[in-house]
């Protein structure tokens, strides 16, 4: 703490005290050697006594100035050094947890890198929240700092002797631990911080919840740098992301080739979207038991000029992950109703839509342009939505589908029965259409119990008036059974798989055996 002007400290004591024996010792001095008597007896005989006692009290006064002078620089000086000091601290500090900020964090381990051998003997600990963006949405920041703060005093109390417990930045950590326990230590350090993390926070009568992802990373003396160690541990915390969450995984040199790879990946992405190389391919959906061809399935294709034809599970991930996925659905969207306007004026058209997407509040206006500039009409339209997008935020979502169905467009709930609130979704949203995920439908004819859940699902979709739709069909067995139970349509690789659009304009208007005969062909190619 910094001292006010003028209050004495040690140091201040000190020098006074100096100064008043300075003065002592002359004294002494001038007594033992008569001084002061000749002075007096030099003062009385030429009758100098005022102007003595003049001169005696400028120099009084000037030893008091010297001295007060004295006091204030030394105050200064102590001022200046202890500012400096909170400043250096502050700056190799957090201001919210106070842990060890990057700067400090990355000193410490270049440091212990630079000392290490080639045998570790130390260990960096990245440590990511998960959930913890719901936090700041649903409570707002001071919840999310409470839990930050939180975190950090888990860390500090988790954090071995001769550690170091930092937060490198937003709801990132980082622990700098010696390997005291060898790998059976570290193990369990990582799973008692994990288990710590997701302990609940108490704030304002709420329980606030959050996870951990953590990577680790070994140090040793042929890493270049502090920022190797860190990038390693970043790495390794990527692919504990990747393996769903609240877990720790530790570096392996095949996860820099993974990521390199992904990011190879990511940047032709880019590229592609905006050379236009994903292309829309449309998989047939028919009525039961008809088996009319009535519409299609927007589903997206990469012609990649090295990897040839890539399904979605190549890259939607990576588009959804890096923000690209509006672009994307757009541009296919636009391409789709270009596409669609020449087909017969009952033919739907379904589309996905990303739970993303559902966070832009200008998504409805954004697909009512390009229903404007194609002139595809709304009637024609399903959007296909899953429940992850009303998990995320139900009121978002809901006034995002009400724009749409006021505008003529249909709206499909799409993989139902894999959500755990889908009963909850219906009765709180207005929805057309329930589409039974493809993991039921494949085995209806082999399961008993799963038969009784899709036919449960097409009675509950009947009893509130929805159309049903069954994915993943496979088999003629599975065409005449769901057909029995009453349920409206049905698409998969019985009827094709996705095509272009030159493909399944051949396939409009045509007999049901040539659609199945024209589908068989192109699985077959």
């Amino acid at each position: 703490m910094i001292r006010k002007r003028g209050s004495w400290g040690e140091g201040e004591l000190y020098e006074a005290l100096c100064l008043l024996m300075i003065c002592g010792c002359l004294w002494i001095i001038g007594i033992q050697f008569q001084v002061f008597s000749s002075l007096n007896a030099f003062i009385h005989a030429n009758d100098l006594s005022n102007a003595f006692m003049l001169v005696a009290l400028m120099g009084l006064a000037v030893f008091a100035a010297s001295l007060r002078k004295s006091l204030l620089l030394r105050v200064a000086m102590r001022e200046r050094d202890i500012t400096a000091a909170e400043a250096e601290a502050v700056a190799r500090h957090d201001v919210l947890t106070g842990l060890a900020n990057r700067r400090l964090f990355l000193e410490t381990l270049e440091r212990r890198r630079a000392a290490a051998s080639l045998v570790p003997t130390q260990a960096v600990l990245l440590v990511d929240l998960d959930r913890f963006k719901p936090v700041n949405d649903i409570y707002g920041h001071a919840a999310g700092n409470a839990v930050l703060c939180a975190v950090a005093e888990r860390l500090s109390a988790l954090t071995p002797e001769g550690g170091l417990a930092a937060r490198l930045g937003g709801d990132e950590f980082a622990l700098l631990v010696p390997l005291d326990g060898g790998s059976d230590g570290l193990s369990r350090l990582a799973q008692a911080v994990i288990a710590s993390i997701a302990a609940p926070i108490q704030w304002q009568g709420n329980e606030l919840k959050v996870g951990a992802t953590i990577g680790i990373a070994l140090i040793s003396a042929d890493q270049a740098d502090a920022d190797v160690v860190l990038h390693a541990a970043d790495l390794a915390m990527y692919q504990g992301k990747k393996d769903g969450r609240g877990v720790f995984r530790v570096f392996k040199s095949a996860m820099d080739l993974e990521l390199k790879a992904r990011a190879q990946l990511e940047s032709e992405l880019r590229e592609a979207i905006a050379n236009g190389e994903i292309e829309p391919f449309y998989q047939p959906v028919v009525t039961l038991p008809e088996k009319t061809l009535v519409g299609v399935e927007v589903l997206a294709r990469w012609r990649h000029p090295v990897r040839g034809l890539l399904a979605p599970a190549s890259f939607i991930g990576i588009a959804e992950e890096t923000g690209l996925i509006s672009e994307l659905s757009m541009k296919l969207l636009r391409q789709a109703c270009l596409d669609a306007r020449d087909w017969p004026s009952h033919f739907q058209l379904a589309v996905n839509i990303a739970p993303q997407q559902f966070q832009d509040r200008w998504l409805c206006e954004r697909i009512l342009a390009i229903l404007t500039e194609t002139g595809f009409s709304p009637s024609r339209l399903e959007v296909e939505i899953t429940e992850t997008a009303l998990v995320q935020d139900l009121e978002a979502a809901r006034t995002t589908l009400t724009s749409l169905q006021n505008l003529g467009v249909r709206i499909a709930l799409d993989d139902f029965g894999t959500g755990y609130s889908s009963l909850y979704h219906l009765r709180e949203l207005k929805f057309d259409k329930l589409k039974i995920d493809r993991t039921y439908v494949d085995t209806i004819t082999m399961s008993a119990e799963r038969a009784k859940l899709v036919d449960a699902i097409i009675k509950l979709g009947a009893s509130l008036g929805l159309v049903t739709t069954a994915e993943g069909i496979e088999t003629d067995a599975s065409v005449d059974w769901l057909s029995d139970q009453g349920c409206d349509y049905g698409q998969g690789y019985l009827f094709g798989a996705p095509m272009p659009k030159e493909a399944i304009t051949a396939l409009i208007g045509a007999p049901v055996e040539e659609i199945q005969a024209k589908a068989l062909a192109l699985q077959a190619a």
